[in-house]
């Protein structure tokens, strides 16, 4: 099992030097992946629990994002490349890149660019995004109800710029004749694409087998959840054909993660269960559940409110010299 740090950039209150410190310690560590979040704007409206949808669109959450609309959190595309100069080991990206709120043909040059800044180490995850209100304050309004075919040209963009001297492309969001796009990636044929799809199947294994994906990325997933996603996954790889394996596979989820003297309790409740919260026994347990079911690396994020950073390098010091050595010999 690989482990990978979700940095908490969204918060609100945080600083560069937090970063990098988690980051530096995720380095000295040997994580596989530092990963930031994208978030563009929290509209006024979550703090009084009035956006259109529920977080994520997910079922059991408010209709609010944690973070105060006049949080100081920082945005997640810029520390990208920032990582690629303080790291030289670990993988880098972004969970997940909103493809509507970029130029498909920008963000496959930049891409390109940032895996030769930290040397071949860039991931790419890729998803649609799910709130109007930021869609609109990204001058995107108008791509919200066609923001997964967004999602399709942006990786088939990607895919033609990395691998082609020349290539043009001719589809409703981008419309472009024969052009150079500069170097290409150091990665062959490019930075591998992580597709973060919460709610459909059908639809994450149809990306997988279409564009050959390298991972799918959750959010607070249950081991439970974890062997069903990897089921479905590969019912519909096999019903399309495709050949490829879940196996081939980084399944992955962003998991919310404190170790805490006293047990905590996790008895199931959907999105907000104390997934990976607990005791160090317990937070032993569920990762070796999780190995079981099949997750190849989770996310360890730090909660978004009440855990200073200071206490999140501890934790990921326990979580790796204490627990990670344990689960490993299961």
């Amino acid at each position: 099992m690989k482990i990978a740090l979700y940095l908490p950039n969204f918060r609100d209150k945080v600083t560069v030097s937090e970063l990098e410190d988690l980051t530096a310690l995720a380095e000295d560590l040997d994580f596989d992946s530092v990963w930031t979040l994208d978030r563009i704007v929290v509209p006024e409206a979550s703090d009084r629990e009035e956006l259109q949808h529920s977080f994520g669109m997910m079922e059991g959450l408010p209709k609010a994002l944690p973070v105060s609309s006049r949080g100081e959190w920082l945005q997640g595309m810029p520390l990208i490349p920032w990582l690629a100069a303080k790291t030289s080991k670990v993988r880098i990206g972004m969970s997940i890149i909103d493809t509507p709120f970029r130029s498909p043909g920008v963000l496959a040059a930049e891409m390109a660019t940032i895996d030769h800044l930290c040397n071949g180490r860039l991931n790419v995850g890729v998803g649609s995004g799910w709130m109007p209100e930021e869609f609109a304050a990204a001058s995107a309004a108008h791509i919200f109800p066609r923001r997964h075919k967004h999602v399709r040209e942006t990786i088939e963009i990607m895919q033609g710029v990395w691998e082609n001297e020349h290539f043009e492309y001719h589809g409703e969001f981008a419309d472009f004749e024969k052009c150079g796009f500069g170097a290409k990636p150091v990665q062959k044929p490019g930075p591998p694409i992580y597709f973060s799809g919460l709610k459909d199947p059908k639809r994450s294994a149809l990306r997988i087998a279409r564009y050959n994906l390298s991972g799918w990325i959750g959010i607070q997933d249950s081991p439970e959840d974890i062997a069903r996603w990897r089921s479905e996954i590969q019912r519909e790889l096999d019903e399309l054909g495709s050949g490829r394996s879940v196996d081939d596979l980084d399944i992955c989820s962003m998991l919310w993660t404190v170790i805490t003297d006293e047990e905590t309790d996790q008895t199931p409740n959907g999105k907000v269960t104390n997934l990976m919260v607990g005791t160090a026994g317990q937070i032993t347990d569920r990762l070796k559940a999780y190995k079981e079911a099949g997750m190849t690396m989770p996310l360890i994020w730090p909660p978004f409110q009440d855990v200073p950073a200071s206490k999140t390098l501890d934790d990921l010091k326990r979580l790796k010299e204490e627990i990670l050595p344990k689960v490993e010999a299961a």
